[in-house]
């Protein structure tokens, strides 16, 4: 196995998901000013929102510590990482020797680990609020995830994310199977939640704490913040499609393979972002217990799952 290729295609990636995030960003706020019966901005718009940003000057809040300037840059570096590891366009994980589903949990709690700590340590109360609402999130949510992650894990016999996604395409883990098809749909609640949008974005909620966590940041380092955000929504998702819905990756390290894997990828994300933005327009926000009722849900489906893995295994 060429390993120098297999670098290169998770440079792909990354680039891929950081440029993607943005577009498919400004795809779901075209839709949702059209289902408004509005014009609404350019497909483009959160680009050129970045742009400005980068331009501005930045502030940095008087009683904040390091914390809050490297945290930006921490979450983009992670996330890049996590775009690498996770197979995207490929079958195979990319960086084969850390493409595992424990250092993928790692990673995405050290991202929510850094964003809660700057709101935090920027001394705003907006901030601290939806740190709060982050981490509370966190316990609710990540519970189910790693059960429905341990189960595929036991059904592969692997913690690889390129075994389970090529013995998931090639039919070796059966899609009827009980446990692939509850765990499928309680990893699609937990995926709603982690992208933080509508009805699940208590952490950043605009209209209630100034976009949380995000409240103190400014020029630069809200560019950052921002495009990090983007980024996870993204990964989140294509996390999900790698274990659940890999069809369509590239098999072999042609450019061909790769362009026609890339295709397919983004159109799956641009399928579930239309459906994202078609929910956002449906329904408000969820209260606190709302999001802890469904999030209890995800977690009992998780383990029914769990269950059935067991029973038949």
């Amino acid at each position: 196995m060429d390993y120098g290729k297999l670098i290169l295609v998770g440079l792909l990636q990354a680039a891929l998901i950081m440029l993607a995030a943005p577009l498919l960003d400004g795809i779901s706020r075209r839709l949702r000013a059209r289902i408004h019966s509005r014009r609404g901005g350019s497909i483009f718009q959160t680009y050129y929102d970045l742009f400005k940003l980068l331009k501005r000057e930045e502030t940095v809040p008087p009683q904040a510590s390091w914390v809050f300037a490297a945290t930006p840059y921490i979450l983009v570096a992670t996330l890049l990482l996590l775009a690498m590891i996770i197979p995207s366009i490929t079958l195979m994980s990319p960086l084969g020797l850390v493409g595992d589903l424990f250092a993928v949990i790692y990673l995405m709690a050290l991202v929510r680990f850094f964003f809660s700590l700057s709101g935090l340590d920027s001394g705003s109360t907006f901030a601290a609020a939806g740190s709060s609402r982050e981490m509370m999130l966190a316990v609710l949510i990540e519970p189910a995830m790693v059960v429905v992650l341990l189960t595929l894990a036991l059904l592969a016999g692997s913690t690889n994310l390129g075994s389970i996604s090529v013995q998931v395409a090639s039919g070796q883990i059966s899609f009827l199977h009980p446990a692939f098809i509850i765990g499928l749909l309680a990893f699609l609640i937990a995926t709603a939640v982690e992208t933080g949008k509508l009805p699940f974005d208590l952490a950043e909620a605009e209209q209630e704490l100034q976009e949380g966590p995000l409240t103190e940041y400014s020029g630069r380092g809200m560019a950052l913040m921002k495009l990090a955000l983007l980024m996870k929504q993204v990964i989140v998702v294509a996390l999900f499609l790698a274990l659940f819905l890999p069809f369509g990756g590239a098999v072999d390290i042609t450019s061909g393979s790769l362009i026609l894997g890339s295709i397919i990828f983004l159109g799956k994300l641009l399928v579930f972002y239309t459906l994202v933005a078609l929910i956002e327009n449906a329904v408000a926000r969820y209260r606190i217990t709302d999001v802890t009722v469904i999030t209890s849900l995800s977690f009992g489906i998780a383990l029914i799952s769990f269950v059935f893995y067991l029973a038949l295994s």
